[in-house]
């Protein structure tokens, strides 16, 4: 065959060559030079403050960022409350260098929250015994009343669920005023040392205000005074009653109250005020001051010497949880763990404790034995968190800190760590890492530190009625209270520090669920360790109070958003946020903008995506595309997927930009700078959804969303001349 030019043709330019699209996508300029509207993108600090391509990328094409994590409340607030700014005043500076604006991301949300904080605020009160309670109240537990007497016996009975925590207390019902033991009910004789110091205590409360008092047989005054009178107060909150002084006009003080015989009794009198009283059963006890010493261990059946499970769950079984009196510790029983013959992985072998309540600001020795039919492995990790963290390294026998302990075959191991800042958690006893070990274990405790202190290594298994904790909880306004004042303390420190270098927020981040109803906690099983959900505590205007808190701490120009995801995946969701949006506004906050994430697949639905933006569109409200990205599933796309990606980049902008007026249109914000794999490690692992590649090149996608931008195929004005 012999080449030729067509003599019907002229001579071709070099600017009628065809451009290959790389090319072309490289004779683009940078993405900002496209639209006046704002142009932001989601970054990690760490990246953009190390990585130079990376900060020269973000520099170069965009106007504003939003940083991924490190402006939220988990990453801001320390376990006491307090905000350390250093990491975000350092960032920002550096944008200032650049020219960039910082758009606020994010002051309310139900996660990437310090959680372990937050909990700890409105944790129960904790009130240990100081010792080991001498009054048997089975009786009372089983309704019988044996050996017990009462005078108004018809209204003394005993109610399941009225309690503290829900327990059984007894209630009197007193109809007539009268003599104070006209509605008695007194113990049987109690065993007593003369001369020993007692303290006696009860939770008890009323349905309307009452008077009541405690009388005695055996101690040094058996019709002691209380709070300085003869009767105490009750109302409809729990109150502690404690007799442990009496007033001795020989000393002209107060001094112990003291038995002065070998069997004490004691009786609770509230015939004297008409009304209706509950006494907490668990909480009565009868202390002997004067003996030894004992423990509080805040683990439930921690030496399993119900002979069961009680206070446990077994998750994964792996061959076998069980309580066995063949191997222990001390007492009668322990556990048996038995990991299956596939067993790999820590969590194929987990018993679980029921939630503990503790004192974040307290240290406790947390302690228990194991052994092994053969050497072993395990960890326990603490769902709720010990400094905020589930699965901590930590020092479990002295060795230095690691994920794991190892266990002996046939020898009992001692493991003991303190816990600190630790509130509500659970112990999670994960022991299948090795295949076909069976573990015993015995006498898990959770004590203070200082109660741990100088007490021998094998404890005896005490047989006498702990009384206590009592675990006092906080009404539901006392919490709303509490985390109103949270809230309040975050924002105002939050937006106050940032007033002059960021005047853009999204203040409540997705509230609302899929089906458009508002967001909640309360069905969430297993919460991970930084999640809270304000909204439970503060109802449905937690967001308005966020809004007004926003604005009042920060300037009065301040855009102000509420963000939400899968908007354009349900439309009943979009409904929800443009309804609670005009809630919000009906109760006198304003939001000045909504946030419409975007994170989308190739499979989106496009004509959602109109839809969308024509329902948001009519609220008057400036608009943002807030979080940007396109997964296609997999980290080495194929041309064609390149290419439906970059249609779909293209196609967004598209829409935003007919359906959004130019006066709405706040900017679009893409989430995340490249494919690499050092930017999703928490985020789109394995996928390719940004503008640049994992070598911080360009895309297809690049293209569809600049000429999306641009409202045109930018290159179509390329010629194929060569570019130098």
């Amino acid at each position: 065959m012999k080449w030729g030019r067509d003599p019907s043709y002229g001579e071709i330019s070099s600017a009628e060559l065809p451009l290959a699209l790389q090319e072309k996508i490289s004779r683009y300029d940078v993405l900002k030079a496209y639209t006046d509207m704002v142009l932001g993108i989601g970054i990690d600090l760490t990246s953009y403050m190390e990585n130079e391509t990376y900060r020269n990328i973000v520099n170069q094409n965009f106007d504003e960022i939003t940083v991924g994590y490190n402006m939220k409340h988990g990453a801001m607030v320390n376990s006491s409350g307090q905000l350390n700014f250093t990491q975000v005043d350092a960032l920002i500076n550096k944008l200032k260098e650049a020219n960039l604006s910082v758009f606020g991301h994010t002051l309310v949300w139900h996660k990437n929250q310090n959680a372990s904080y937050l909990n700890s605020l409105i944790a129960p009160q904790i009130i240990p015994s100081p010792g080991e309670s001498q009054l048997d109240v089975s009786a009372l537990l089983d309704g019988s009343f044996n050996g017990w007497s009462r005078n108004n016996a018809a209204g003394i009975t005993v109610v399941q669920g009225a309690g503290l925590n829900n327990g059984p207390a007894v209630r009197f019902e007193t109809t007539t005023a009268g003599n104070e033991w006209d509605t008695q009910l007194a113990s049987p004789e109690i065993p007593a040392v003369v001369g020993h110091a007692y303290e006696i205590s009860f939770w008890i409360r009323s349905e309307a205000p009452g008077q009541g008092r405690m009388s005695f047989a055996g101690m040094v005054n058996n019709y002691p005074w209380v709070n300085g009178g003869a009767l105490f107060n009750t109302s409809a909150s729990w109150t502690q009653i404690t007799y442990n002084e009496v007033w001795s006009s020989s000393e002209n003080a107060n001094v112990p109250f003291t038995a002065v015989a070998n069997a004490i009794k004691i009786a609770f009198d509230l015939g004297k005020v008409p009304g209706v009283y509950y006494v907490d059963i668990n909480s009565i006890s009868v202390i002997d001051l004067d003996a030894a010493p004992v423990e509080m261990n805040y683990v439930n059946n921690g030496g399993f010497e119900t002979g069961d499970l009680t206070g446990w769950s077994a998750l994964n079984n792996g061959a076998g949880i069980e309580v066995t009196n063949a191997e222990k510790f001390s007492g009668s029983y322990s556990v048996k763990m038995t990991s299956s013959a596939t067993s790999q992985n820590a969590w194929d072998l987990q018993l679980q404790s029921d939630e503990i309540a503790l004192d974040a600001s307290k240290t406790y020795t947390f302690s228990f034995y194991v052994k092994s039919n053969v050497a072993g492995k395990g960890r326990v990790s603490f769902p709720g968190g010990v400094n905020g963290n589930e699965y901590p390294w930590m020092n479990w026998t002295g060795s230095g800190a690691s994920e794991a302990f190892t266990t002996a075959a046939g020898t009992w191991t001692l493991i003991s760590v303190e816990l600190t800042n630790t509130s509500n958690v659970k112990l999670s006893f994960d022991m299948g890492y090795l295949p076909d070990v069976t573990y015993y274990i015995d006498e898990i405790k959770i004590v203070e530190k200082t109660a741990a202190q100088g007490v021998k290594a094998r404890y005896a298994k005490v047989k006498a009625r702990r009384a206590g904790p009592i675990i006092l909880d906080k009404t539901p306004e006392e919490k709303a209270q509490i985390i109103g004042e949270a809230m309040e303390s975050w924002i105002s420190q939050m937006v106050g520090h940032y007033k002059n270098d960021v005047q853009a927020w999204d203040v409540v981040n997705e509230p609302m669920n899929d089906a458009g109803d508002l967001r909640s906690g309360k069905n969430v099983t297993n919460p991970a360790s930084d999640e809270f959900y304000w909204q439970d505590y503060l109802g449905k205007d937690y967001a308005v109070t966020a809004f007004k808190l926003a604005r009042q701490y920060g300037n009065s120009s301040d855009k102000l958003f509420i963000n939400d995801y899968g908007l354009e995946n349900s439309l009943a969701k979009c409904d929800g946020l443009i309804d609670y949006v005009s809630y919000i506004e009906s109760k006198g906050a304003q939001v000045d903008g909504i946030g419409t994430q975007m994170h989308l697949s190739l499979s989106a639905d496009t004509s959602k995506i109109a839809q969308m933006f024509q329902k948001l569109a009519a609220t008057g409200k400036l608009i943002k595309i807030s979080e940007f990205d396109i997964q296609i599933g997999t980290a080495s796309p194929t041309p064609d997927e390149f290419a439906q990606q970059a249609a779909l980049y293209q196609y967004v902008v598209d829409m935003y930009r007919k359906f959004i007026p130019a006066a709405q249109q706040y900017g679009i914000t893409v989430w995340g700078v490249s494919d690499n794999a050092d930017e999703h490690t928490n985020w789109l692992p394995n996928d390719a959804p940004c503008l640049w590649d994992k070598d911080y090149k360009r895309k297809h996608a690049y293209k569809g969303f600049a000429d999306g931008l641009a409202g045109r195929d930018v290159s179509a004005d390329f010629t194929g001349e060569l570019q130098y």
